[in-house]
């Protein structure tokens, strides 16, 4: 037998036993844990599984009619909602580990090298000749929302395969916390969701759309975080209900409380479901975080959160302006069952386009929530990143100023409004 043979069955093999359970084989997962490979990648780095799109932006200088073309510009622009995320997490001092799929053709070739030139691992993007990589065009209208797209991203199902997801348990089950956008086939999201959850890892569920935040259903055991818009919160409401008893909320009640009240029977269903926290993106109406728990000292992975570099900069920053006992006596329990709410404003921004900030939001998030924030600084450092998104051309901003970012957090985190509710109905 030649050395390749021998090296193709050793990979086998050490594919075959990544696969075990972590707590079912603690001996084993240790052993895994030190090996070679490991060693080489630095610990406790969240993992982000899902797309990594070119974007194709289309924005008339004039309201567009139908049937002709319309004069504006059209760019090319780094997207995918995980890749996004992945990005703005790195600017924010992150070294997410990127787990996705890639062809050998242009779209493919710019992402790759993007990602390479932020210093960043390739090693869980797959490639092969027969990925065609994804690309999403979208039309914009003159005000830079988003009018209309079509998205070609079969591949992101097809090669972002359980078999190739689970070769990377040894960095799932060393992140602070696993995230995956419901781009990923069900198999996929399964297969992603079970590892993290059998290694304690938290999951946060990106839910993309609202016909793919359905894909919730098969995996809402195993999820920790949504974060979805009020449409998709629906959509996943109905889908875990089995009914379909919820409706598109009317958008004229901009108000937080009446907002949430119409909200709240929805968000309830995943809550009751075991989903700890939820963060409903609310666009210019900021964001509604809600759990059963307490919200002012709640924290997402906790002892595997990175407190050096960029991101003890960000963690010492943002704690000097956003202090935690701010609302530690308002959200005290007062006895019985209990559901917390928090609604965070946005903030007035200079908007160039919106495309990605909702991905920047969770990118802030989960960049504050890996440097050792709690839950509510961290959403408040999300929403700061939110605002420097809409400001940029790009979907991620070039760079994230560290004291601007801190003192839009401050300004959010001291004007959220917190909101009781004795009963769960």
């Amino acid at each position: 037998m030649d050395s390749s043979s021998v090296h193709e069955r050793l990979n086998a093999v050490f594919r075959h036993l990544l696969q075990q359970p972590c707590e079912a084989n603690p001996v084993l997962h240790k052993v895994l844990l030190t090996s070679r490979h490991l060693q080489k990648q630095e610990a406790a780095e969240p993992v982000i599984i899902g797309g990594m799109v070119l974007d194709i932006h289309a924005t008339p200088s004039i309201p567009a009619n139908p049937r002709t073309t319309t004069p504006g510009k059209v760019n090319y622009v780094l997207g995918g909602v995980a890749r996004n995320v992945a990005e703005c997490m790195s600017k924010l001092g992150a070294k997410p580990y990127m787990i996705s799929a890639l062809g050998l053709d242009m779209a493919g070739n710019i992402l790759l090298e993007h990602w390479k030139s932020a210093g960043l691992s390739i090693e869980g993007i797959r490639r092969q000749k027969d990925i065609n990589t994804a690309v999403v065009s979208n039309i914009l209208d003159v005000n830079g929302e988003l009018a209309a797209a079509v998205a070609s991203v079969e591949s992101i199902e097809k090669f972002l395969t359980p078999d190739w997801i689970r070769q990377f348990i040894r960095h799932i089950s060393s992140a602070p916390v696993l995230m995956v956008d419901a781009n990923l086939s069900p198999p996929a999201l399964a297969a992603s969701c079970k590892t993290a959850a059998e290694c304690n890892i938290p999951v946060w569920f990106e839910p993309v759309s609202v016909t793919k935040s359905r894909r919730i259903t098969s995996v809402v055991k195993y999820i920790s975080v949504v974060s979805p818009n009020e449409d998709e919160l629906v959509a996943m409401a109905n889908a875990l209900s089995g009914e379909n008893m919820f409706r598109p909320i009317d958008r004229n009640k901009h108000l937080a409380e009446p907002l949430f009240q119409t909200l709240k029977p929805a968000i309830l269903v995943l809550l009751e479901k075991g989903i700890r926290l939820v963060v409903l993106t609310l666009g210019s109406d900021g964001v509604l975080l809600c759990s059963k728990e307490l919200l002012s000292s709640m924290r997402i992975g906790l002892g595997k959160t990175k407190t050096y570099g960029f991101s003890r900069d960000l963690y010492e920053t943002v704690t000097s302006r956003c202090h935690s006992s701010r609302y530690s006596g308002a959200t005290e329990p007062a006895g019985g069952s209990q559901f917390f709410a928090v609604h965070f404003p946005a903030l007035p921004a200079s908007v160039v386009r919106l495309t990605g900030a909702g991905d920047c939001l969770v990118g802030g998030t989960l960049a504050s929530i890996s440097a050792g924030l709690d839950v509510m600084q961290s959403v408040a450092v999300g929403i700061a990143a939110a605002k420097a998104a809409v400001e940029a051309e790009t979907n991620v901003p070039s760079q994230f100023n560290l004291t601007a970012i801190a003192d839009d957090a401050k300004t959010v985190y001291a004007a959220a409004n917190v909101l009781f509710y004795q009963s769960m109905l």
